[in-house]
C-alpha cells in the first residue's frame, strides 16, 4: 500500500507537470524479489489506473551498468577496495560502541591502495572528509549529513552485487530523473546518494520524501493485523476509484475536499501540500468513499465490476441480464463493498438458497405460516407481476390479518426469497426475482415451517 501511494504521488506529479512517469523494479535483492511479486506490483498499478510512460526497468538486468560505474569510481580514486571481513567489522564496531563512540567505517583500507588481486573484497566510496551532503527536501525542507556521520559506505559487496544506493543513482542518471518522490524511510539514504552523484560528476535530482502510512492510533502497519496490499483491498471488494482517492488523501490534502476524480488528482496534486507527519490509513473513510463511487459509477461499469465477486459467491459463471442490472441499481445505495453487493445479489443468480439462522429465529416462525399461505395464494393468481400489483397483494393479506405492520409480512417473505433479513424493498426484490421463482420459494418456506 505504501508503494502504491508513492507511485500515485509520482504519477500525479508527472501528469500535472507534463513529465514522464518511470516504472523501475528495484530487484537487486534476489531473495525478496520474484517475478510473481513484480507481476503483483504491476497488476496493482494497472488496477489503480496508474499508467507509466517508460519501463518497467529491472535493476537485475542492468548489472553491467552498475559494474561500469564502480570501475569508473575506482579509476578516479573516488572508491577503494576493502578486505575487512564482516567478523572484523563487527568486533571493531562493538569496541567503538563500548567506548561510547558512534560507529562508521573506520577507514582501515582507505589508504591501502588495494588492487583487483587483493582477494575477496567490497568496494567503498571514498568520501571527502570535511564534506556535507545537503539538500532542500521538497517535503521536509533543509536536510543533510556530514561525511563523518556517513563513513565510507559500501557500493559493491564482496560477491559482486551492487548496493541499492549505487543502483538507484546510476538509474537516475541514465533515465534523466529530475524528481525522486519516495517514502520517508529513504530520507536517510539521500545524503550518501548525493555523494555518489557528485563522485560521478552528474546533476543531483530534487528529492521529496513523503510520510509513512500508519494504522489506527498511529501504530505501524502490521501485515498480520492490517490489510497492507492493494490486492487485498481489491479482493475485499473496493473499487479502484475509491482506493486511488483514499491513497491520494493519505498525507496530502487540497483544502477540505475529500472526493477527487482522476483528472482532479492529476491537476491539483502538489508536493507543497504533502504533510511531514505520518499519515493514518482510516478504513472507515475508504468505506465512505467506496459507497460514494458505488452510488455514482455508470450502471454498466458497476455490473462489470460486480460479476467476478458474484461468481465467486455462487461458484459458477453469471451472465448479465436485465434483472441483474436492475438489482445492481437497487443494491448500489446500500452496499459498502462489492463483496456485500454480491451477497445481496446472490439470491437472483442461484436457486441454492440457505436461510440465515438468526433471521429465521426472529422472523420465520410458526406465526408467519398463515401469512405466507395467504400471500402465496394471491401471488400465484397475479396476472401482472409489477411492483404495484405486488403491493396490492400484500395489502390484501395485511387487511385480512388485522392490518398488521408491513414488516410482519415482508420479513418472512424476504427470508423466503433471499435467505436474508436484509434486501432492497420487498416489492422491488420480488419484481426482480420473477413470479415463478418467487412463488416457488415462498412455497418452500411454507414447507419449511410445516415440516422443518
Amino acid at each position: 500500500m505504501g508503494s502504491a501511494r508513492t507511485a500515485l504521488f509520482n504519477w500525479a506529479f508527472a501528469r500535472r507537470h507534463g513529465g514522464r512517469f518511470v516504472l523501475r523494479i528495484e530487484d537487486t535483492d534476489a531473495e525478496r524479489s520474484t517475478r510473481e511479486s513484480e507481476q503483483a506490483l504491476i497488476d496493482g498499478l494497472r488496477w489503480l489506473g496508474l499508467d507509466w510512460d517508460e519501463g518497467p526497468h529491472r535493476q537485475s538486468e542492468r548489472r553491467e551498468r552498475y559494474a561500469a560505474a564502480v570501475e569508473q569510481l575506482l579509476e578516479r580514486g573516488q572508491a577503494y577496495r576493502c578486505v575487512c571481513t564482516p567478523a572484523e567489522l563487527a568486533l571493531r564496531k562493538a569496541a567503538a560502541i563500548a567506548a561510547g563512540r558512534s560507529w562508521t567505517y573506520d577507514g582501515v583500507c582507505r589508504e591501502r591502495d588495494l588492487g583487483p588481486d587483493c582477494g575477496p573484497h567490497a568496494v567503498r566510496l571514498r568520501l571527502p572528509r570535511e564534506s556535507r551532503f545537503a539538500w532542500d527536501d521538497l517535503v521536509f525542507g533543509p536536510s543533510g549529513l556530514d561525511a563523518a556521520e556517513l563513513g565510507d559506505l559500501i557500493v559493491r559487496r564482496s560477491d559482486g552485487q551492487p548496493l541499492y544506493n549505487l543502483a538507484v543513482v546510476v538509474d537516475d542518471i541514465e533515465m534523466a530523473i529530475t524528481h525522486v518522490i519516495r517514502g520517508a524511510d529513504h530520507h536517510i539514504n539521500t545524503a550518501f546518494q548525493i555523494a555518489l552523484y557528485r563522485a560521478l560528476e552528474k546533476p543531483v535530482p530534487l528529492f521529496a520524501h513523503v510520510p509513512l502510512i500508519v494504522g489506527a492510533g498511529g501504530k505501524k502497519l502490521s501485515k498480520r493485523r492490517d490489510p497492507v496490499s492493494v490486492q487485498r483491498y481489491r479482493d475485499d471488494g473496493y473499487l479502484p476509484e475509491a482506493v486511488r482517492n483514499w491513497l491520494a488523501r493519505i498525507g496530502w490534502s487540497h483544502g477540505d475536499q475529500e472526493i477527487f476524480s482522476t483528472e482532479e488528482i492529476q491537476s491539483l496534486f502538489g508536493l507543497e501540500a504533502v504533510s511531514r507527519s505520518s499519515a493514518q490509513a482510516d478504513v472507515a473513510k475508504l468505506q465512505w468513499l467506496n459507497l460514494h463511487y458505488t452510488k455514482t459509477l455508470p450502471h454498466e461499469r458497476l455490473a462489470l465490476e460486480l460479476r467476478p465477486f458474484l461468481e465467486r459467491a455462487v461458484g459458477h459463471p453469471v451472465e448479465p441480464t436485465p434483472e441483474l442490472g436492475r438489482l445492481v441499481d437497487l443494491l448500489r445505495e446500500r452496499s459498502r463493498t462489492l463483496v456485500e453487493m454480491a451477497e445481496g445479489a446472490r439470491f437472483l443468480v442461484t436457486d441454492q438458497i440457505s436461510y440465515d439462522e438468526k433471521a429465521v429465529a426472529k422472523h420465520l416462525q410458526p406465526e408467519a405460516l398463515p401469512l405466507l399461505v395467504d400471500l402465496h395464494e394471491r401471488l400465484a393468481a397475479l396476472e401482472t407481476w409489477t411492483e404495484a400489483a405486488l403491493e396490492a397483494a400484500f395489502e390484501e393479506v395485511r387487511a385480512k390479518h388485522g392490518d398488521l405492520p408491513v414488516g410482519r409480512l415482508a420479513q418472512p417473505v424476504r427470508i423466503a426469497v433471499t435467505g436474508r433479513a436484509a434486501s432492497p424493498g420487498i416489492f422491488e426484490t420480488l419484481a426482480v426475482l420473477g413470479k415463478r421463482r418467487a412463488v416457488g420459494r415462498i412455497a418452500e418456506a411454507i414447507h419449511f415451517l410445516r415440516h422443518g
